[in-house]
C-alpha cells in the first residue's frame, strides 16, 4: 500500500505522497516532514494541512517538542495525550500549543540514519491514543521511505551517511519559506553582537510572547518594521 503510494510521483514529491498515504493507512490526522541541517537549520518540507504545518513551525518556534527530542535521540518519540501526565509535562509550552490547535496525540519519527538524523516524519491526531505495534511498523516503513527519497535528493547519492554541511543543500532544496529566518538571524547578530544560537533564542522568545511565529518575526526584521537591541 504505501509502495503503490509513491509508484510514478516525482521523487520531491514522495515525502509528500507519504504523508498521505500515512493519513490514510494510520489512525492519524495530519502529517509533515521538516528536515534539518543542525540544531538551527530547519524547514518543513512538506504537511498534509494548516494544522500539520502549524504543529511543525510550533516546533521550530519554541525549540521543543517531540519533533526536537526524535532529533536528539535519533529515536522515535511517540506522545499518546499531550493533554494528560506524563506528556503534558515532557514539553509544558508546546504541549499546551498543540492542544490550542486542537492537536492530542504527535508521533515523530527521525529520518536518516543510526549516526545521523536528518529530519523528520511528524504525525498528529486530534484525539489521545497511541499506535500499535503494526501501526507503528507502517510508519517506520513510511521513514525509510521519505528517507531515501530525501537522500536521492542530494548530490551524491549512494551515501551512507548524510554530512552535516549537506545542511545547506537540504534547506535550498525545500520549499519552505524559512529563508526570511536566516536573513533575520544575521540581521540580529549584528544588532545584538551575538552568535546564531542567541539570535535564534531572542527571535524565538520575541514570537513566543507575541503569539507568532519565528517566520513571522523574521519577515518583520528582514523588512526593517523592528529589531533588536542589547539588553
Amino acid at each position: 500500500m504505501l509502495a503503490s503510494a509513491s509508484e510514478g510521483v516525482d521523487t520531491q514529491q514522495v515525502p509528500e505522497a507519504l504523508c498521505r498515504a500515512c493519513v490514510r493507512l494510520l489512525p492519524v490526522t495530519g502529517a509533515s516532514v521538516s528536515i534539518s541541517g543542525g540544531p538551527i537549520a530547519r524547514a518543513i518540507w512538506c504537511a498534509t494541512g494548516r494544522v500539520a504545518a502549524r504543529l511543525a513551525e510550533a516546533q521550530y518556534t519554541l525549540g521543543e517538542g517531540p519533533c526536537q527530542a526524535a532529533l536528539g535521540t535519533a529515536g522515535p518519540v511517540l506522545a499518546a495525550d499531550l493533554a494528560e501526565e506524563p506528556d503534558s509535562r515532557r514539553w509544558p509550552v508546546f504541549a499546551h500549543e498543540a492542544v490550542g490547535l486542537g492537536v492530542r496525540a504527535v508521533f515523530s519519527l527521525p529520518l536518516g540514519t543510526d549516526e545521523a538524523a536528518i529530519g523528520t516524519l511528524d504525525m498528529y491526531r486530534d484525539r489521545p491514543g497511541g499506535l500499535s505495534a503494526s501501526q507503528l511498523g507502517i510508519a517506520l516503513r513510511a521513514r525509510d521511505a521519505i528517507t531515501l527519497a530525501l537522500m536521492n535528493l542530494l548530490p551524491e547519492h549512494g551515501s551512507e551517511r548524510v554530512p552535516e554541511d549537506e545542511g545547506a543543500s537540504w534547506m535550498r532544496a525545500s520549499q519552505a519559506e524559512h529563508s526570511e529566518v536566516y536573513q533575520a538571524m544575521g540581521i540580529v547578530m549584528v544588532q545584538l553582537r551575538a552568535d546564531p544560537a542567541e539570535a535564534l533564542d531572542r527571535m524565538r522568545a520575541r514570537a513566543f510572547v507575541q503569539g507568532r511565529t519565528v517566520t513571522e518575526v523574521a519577515r518583520d526584521v528582514v523588512a526593517r518594521r523592528s529589531g533588536f537591541r542589547p539588553e
